[in-house]
């Protein structure tokens, strides 16, 4: 990878991710602190609203963003042809949204739900008006910007959040804190972004940045129902309190996974188009992109399994003692998250949103059938299911990886495997330890000692070179 890249995408991951895991971080600590102020059952309402909100936000962004980021020749024209396409769904998506809302009240049998989703639908609009904003900070991988705002937000929202459950508001608690945090993450981006809308629209750009983005949508909205898939079968089979618990354990899961995994994207998406053209390079640097990931991620979510149980039971409260065990099932389906992420990135870089959207239909009709055949055996086989799922879709995912710059399938695994091993001597080296401890927060402290002890003093005896590289990037920006 030549230096100006490797510069930018080293100054693009150190604010991507004080963006990412400043906000997350806060958001983590008040999703603890409100958790054991509310119950299952709030969590739960608004896990069975998550599909609407995300499917809206997909339609809304109708792969438009990546369109943008990928166009190498973009206008203004295009820049606004995207922001007014965005407000005119947004505002139509709210109103049926506000419509349905009764209907599904009744599918779950919970009327509390209607006036809950029809504020909480307010989301949609706020996200719309800066797709664009976002859009060209990242084109410029200007992260910091995008981190101010963020910051700002999560911290004010978070404490309205709190200050409203321990009033005794439950789920508006929850609405509220959500909605705020958009809201002003809008308005500040907004403020310190440079680029403001003006009178003009194309249908030619429109059409131009559909061609790309249309296969993109498809894909998106795909993936976004699949991925709520399970919380609309919980919902609807078990409780809302059930639901409650393995949206809490999902979340658990996806603070290291998806927030590594999204600083990644955001970063080496617009880094990679620019070598877009040169399969040689771009096979090096993609192969060293997945190789550090894995490095960084598949320990955070071994460790993440091997000390479920007393995390949540410290962190949480013993009423969500349950959340613990579908928590040590679903780190290692989502540990493979990054993986899945990066492959599909590449057909992005390739300008190949075809086959994207390819392998994400043969992806989701094999999820919906391990969904269909689990279900009745109840949520533990569920969770479960999902790493089987992970595993088959990972070899579908890196095959037409290996087909554009000959990274298949085979060479990724061989990529991984020293990095896999050490993971699970860690994890069964953990679990071993904690077998013979009592306490909750002896287990916790213990376990996570030990097993990033072994992990990193093993990564240097064996020479690992994701270390070295890890290492000389901490000393440059040092």
């Amino acid at each position: 990878m030549p230096n100006s890249l490797r510069q930018k995408t080293a100054k693009g991951m150190l604010w991507s991710s004080v963006e990412r895991f400043s906000v997350q971080g806060v958001q983590f600590f008040v999703m603890i602190v409100m958790a054991r102020l509310l119950t299952p059952h709030d969590y739960g309402l608004i896990g069975m609203l998550a599909i609407f909100i995300a499917v809206a936000q997909s339609l809304i962004d109708s792969g438009f963003s990546q369109a943008l980021i990928r166009k190498q020749d973009r206008t203004e024209t295009d820049n606004n042809t995207v922001f007014y396409f965005n407000i005119i769904v947004s505002a139509l998506l709210y109103l049926i949204l506000y419509i349905s809302a009764p209907l599904v009240a009744d599918f779950y049998n919970t009327p509390q739900l209607c006036p809950v989703m029809r504020v909480v639908c307010f989301s949609i609009i706020f996200n719309s008006l800066a797709v664009v904003q976002r859009a060209l900070l990242t084109i410029r991988i200007d992260f910091k910007t995008q981190a101010k705002a963020a910051l700002i937000a999560v911290v004010t929202s978070g404490v309205v959040g709190i200050t409203m459950a321990y009033h005794g508001f439950g789920v508006w608690s929850l609405v509220t804190q959500q909605l705020l945090y958009l809201c002003m993450n809008t308005c500040f981006l907004w403020l310190l972004s440079k680029w403001r809308p003006r009178l003009m629209y194309s249908w030619q750009s429109f059409h131009e940045l559909f061609a790309f983005g249309s296969k993109l949508l498809a894909s998106g909205l795909l993936d976004t129902v699949y991925r709520n898939i399970y919380p609309i079968a919980i919902g609807k089979l078990f409780s809302a309190s059930n639901l409650g618990h393995y949206t809490r354990a999902q979340h658990f899961s996806e603070f290291p996974s998806s927030n590594i995994t999204g600083i990644i994207q955001r970063v080496t998406y617009p880094v990679l188009c620019e070598i877009q053209n040169d399969d040689a390079s771009l096979a090096r640097g993609y192969r060293k992109i997945l190789k550090l990931s894995a490095f960084v991620i598949f320990p955070l979510m071994t460790v993440l399994s091997a000390v479920s149980q007393p995390l949540v039971n410290k962190m949480l409260g013993p009423q969500w003692d349950f959340c613990g065990l579908l928590l040590h099932i679903i780190c290692f389906s989502m540990m493979w998250h990054p993986i899945h992420a990066i492959n599909l990135n590449l057909l992005q870089v390739k300008g190949r949103p075809d086959l994207f959207l390819r392998i994400e239909i043969i992806k989701k009709a094999l999820g919906v059938s391990v969904l269909c055949i689990t279900a009745p055996y109840g949520l533990i086989v569920m969770c479960y299911g999902q790493i089987f799922n992970s595993l088959v879709a990972l070899t579908i995912n890196t095959y037409y990886t290996g087909k554009l710059i000959h990274v298949g399938f085979f060479r990724q695994m061989r990529d991984l495997l020293p990095t896999i091993a050490l993971c699970l001597a860690m994890f069964a080296l953990i679990l071993t330890v904690n077998h013979f401890i009592s306490s909750d927060i002896m287990k916790l402290c213990v376990g996570i000692f030990i097993g990033m002890s072994f992990y990193i003093s093993s990564s240097r005896i064996f020479k690992f070179s994701e270390l070295t590289e890890i290492l000389s990037l901490l000393r440059r920006k040092s």
